[in-house]
């Protein structure tokens, strides 16, 4: 059984097994938020990471057939303080276990998370390697020295093809590059009428352009920015011609393809309730978020665009705008799954402006 985690700098941590029996070597992260499990566990951001949920309690609601942000979950393991295994949710249909074991996703309970999030919150994430109890700590960190965390993600959880999806009403097409992108994500534009072209995350601009869009989303997904520069080459060469929307992943493409850089933060930031201002208007918005890259402040120096959203825990870019190529971005998750709805607003302003773009065209 798969019962025990051994961390890069040799700590161990014991408990029980849940989910899938592999043994894994993957990025230890956390996250803050009470409820949502379902939503983190089928996130595609999640790929090749162990979440420590920081919530004690997981699984006592199951999981429920509408509530899946993607058909098929790639997060690494879950690791939690306390597994209920007997969900009391009418909506439940299945265990939290039972669909780890189906998606080959390990899980361990029992351990002191309290701990292993201070751990985290002081050393930062790192990898760590899920396996028997009876493993060696030295075999493990010999593991872990050798193993090279892969860098191919997005291209593991993009669409392999092209689909196209009908709103309600008959609002503005939009073409979406999907880099991991949540269901979430396609409800909120669907809801507001636009019809969707889902592309893969290489897809080039002049395929794109053929499509004739009346605006441009670049999606969520997992990994560092850096690792997919056919993207950034892409939103590179579209930016101006249409109105450009990204969300997370797809906030810090639109950076680097604007000529600004990125950095990786200590320990990400994983939660609910994460606070961000609106340099704009002055409100604060209580935020979801999921990402371990940031925006550097400095670099955009001289790029078309200037910050719009600040993190009020440590000051980070959460929002970038150039309103002459009508293109925008925030670092957080307006669709919120799990989260507040605060930032909803973003979806509706996208859709203005691919709106009024016709208009003038």
């Amino acid at each position: 059984m798969l019962n025990k985690l051994i961390l890069e700098d040799g700590q161990e941590y014991y408990g029980n097994s849940f989910g899938a029996e592999e043994e894994r070597i993957l990025e230890l992260v956390f996250n803050t938020s009470m409820t949502g499990y379902q939503e983190i566990l089928s996130d595609p951001s999640y790929t090749d990471q162990a979440v420590v949920m920081t919530y004690p309690l997981i699984g006592n609601y199951g999981m429920a057939e509408d509530d899946y942000e993607t058909k098929r979950p790639t997060t690494g393991a879950l690791i939690v303080r306390e597994y209920n295994d007997e969900p009391s949710n009418f909506r439940s249909t299945e265990t939290l276990s039972e669909v780890m074991r189906r998606f080959g996703i390990p899980g361990i309970y029992g351990l002191d998370t309290r701990k292993l999030n201070r751990s985290i919150r002081d050393y930062g994430s790192r990898k760590v390697l899920l396996t028997k109890a009876d493993t060696p700590l030295e075999e493990g960190l010999k593991k872990l020295k050798a193993y090279t965390m892969p860098r191919d993600a997005v291209s593991r959880v993009s669409s392999p093809e092209i689909r196209e999806l009908k709103g309600e009403g008959s609002g503005p097409h939009v073409v979406a590059i999907d880099c991991g992108m949540k269901k979430n994500i396609v409800r909120s534009l669907l809801k507001r009428g636009c019809r969707l072209t889902i592309v893969p995350w290489d897809t080039p601009a002049d395929t794109i352009r053929s499509m004739k869009p009346d605006g441009v989303f670049i999606s969520n997904g997992p990994g560092d920015p850096a690792d997919v520069p056919e993207t950034i080459e892409t939103v590179k060469e579209l930016i101006g011609s249409f109105p450009v929307f990204g969300i997370c992943l797809g906030h810090q493409i639109i950076a680097l393809s604007c000529g600004a850089e990125t950095y990786k933060l200590k320990f990400g930031h994983r939660g609910g309730n994460h606070p961000v201002r609106n340099l704009e208007n002055g409100k604060i918005e209580i935020t979801s978020q999921n990402h371990s890259y940031a925006v550097k402040e400095e670099s955009l120096s001289g790029t078309l665009l200037k910050i719009t959203h600040k993190n009020l825990l440590d000051q980070t870019v959460e929002g970038l705008r150039s309103e002459k190529e009508r293109v925008f971005s925030v670092q957080y998750h307006p669709e919120s799954a799990p989260g507040p709805q605060d930032s909803a607003y973003l979806f509706d302003r996208f859709v203005r402006m691919m709106e009024e773009d016709r208009i003038h065209a």
